[in-house]
């Protein structure tokens, strides 16, 4: 028995010694890291979600009156209009021709027969302050005028039937091919516009966070089709109720797209920004390893590698913010880090 406890001391002691030598051995070899200087910035939690993107305002323009139909053209450009021009309100994009429609209009006559009242008005007020005529005849006077001044505003009103006139400022996303000449019936579409210059959102938003997104919130808008440029957006509204079979309340984000980086239509991600810090100790997330003792980073201290157990804060998908256990300009090991142990010499290289 005395025998068999000799036996074992000696082999814990021979595996100990072993192990001193391997931690000595481990401790002489230089392993290479890459190291980054540890610094302050800013950090942003998120929430993220989808959605459908649609434009800030829509027209579609029809026809409405029978004649016959002509494209106009596109003043900045020379040529007739095409989909994906750019109009200003008061742009006239088409025009129909209709001799008939026109006589019966009768505008010139109307035109004339404001002038013959108001000079009729004109002469009566004058005679009227002289005692040449009733008050009766001044108030005949004024109903002339105005039944000329309004049978003018109608005729110039049926007028503007013979034109297709943008009200918005937009792009033009559907425009219907016609052969010009065309008789072209009442209610036909002649023209799509949509202003897209400002784009709004619907977003469902999980229910923890009804207290948290509030008006103003800042978001940002990406897009498979753009991936190297983020819109700003604001959520600019939110429901206070909550969906009961989805747990979540609806947004709206309303997003600047001065650019036309987004389409109307498009599915887009939006990351709504939840809290933000600046000027704070942040680092990347996957370098960070777990430990019994909490998480741990190292850094290079005198040639050889520090373990440090910190307290993290913020995160992202790739950051964190520690709140503890490191300082700024320390040399934080950004790679390497795997093989490390206490105390380990390391050679830099970046």
């Amino acid at each position: 028995m005395k025998r068999l406890i000799y036996i074992s001391l000696a082999a814990l002691i021979f595996a100990a010694g072993c192990r001193q030598q391997e931690q000595r051995l481990q401790a002489d070899v230089e392993v290479p890291v890459g190291v980054t200087d540890v610094t302050r910035k800013s950090i942003e939690e998120i929430i993220s979600t989808t959605g459908t993107v649609y434009p800030k305002g829509v027209i579609e323009l029809r026809s409405r009156i029978s004649a016959t139909y002509y494209l106009e053209r596109n003043p900045r450009t020379g040529r007739q209009w095409q989909m994906g021009d750019r109009v200003m309100a008061g742009d006239v994009i088409a025009r129909f021709e209709d001799r008939e429609f026109i006589n019966s209009v009768r505008l010139e006559a109307q035109e004339l027969n404001l002038e013959l009242a108001e000079s009729e008005l004109q002469k009566q007020e004058s005679l009227y302050e002289k005692g040449g005529v009733t008050l009766r005849e001044l108030n005949n006077a004024r109903v002339s005028f105005i039944n000329a001044k309004y049978s003018l505003e109608s005729a110039r009103l049926q007028m503007e039937r013979m034109q297709i006139i943008s009200t918005i400022e937009g792009v033009i996303v559907d425009l219907p091919y016609y052969t010009p000449g065309t008789q072209i019936e009442t209610n036909a579409v002649i023209v799509k516009i949509m202003d897209y210059k400002t784009m709004y959102m619907d977003v469902k938003i999980p229910e923890k966070y009804l207290g948290t997104i509030v008006k103003g919130q800042p978001a940002k808008l990406t897009n498979y089709t753009i991936p190297n440029d983020t819109i700003a957006a604001a959520v600019t509204q939110t429901s206070p109720a909550i969906d009961s079979e989805s747990r979540t309340f609806k947004g709206i984000i309303t997003a600047d797209n001065n650019n036309y980086l987004l389409r109307p239509g498009m599915f887009v991600k939006a990351d709504i920004v939840v809290n933000r810090k600046d000027s704070v100790i942040v680092i990347p997330k996957e370098i960070i390893l777990s430990r019994q003792r909490g998480k741990t980073v190292y850094v290079v201290t005198q040639g050889r590698a520090t373990e440090r157990v910190i307290l993290t804060g913020l995160e992202t998908n790739t950051e964190v913010e520690v709140l503890r256990g490191l300082n700024v300009d320390e040399r934080l090991i950004t790679s390497g880090y795997e093989t490390l142990g206490p105390n380990t010499r390391v050679q830099i290289i970046r």
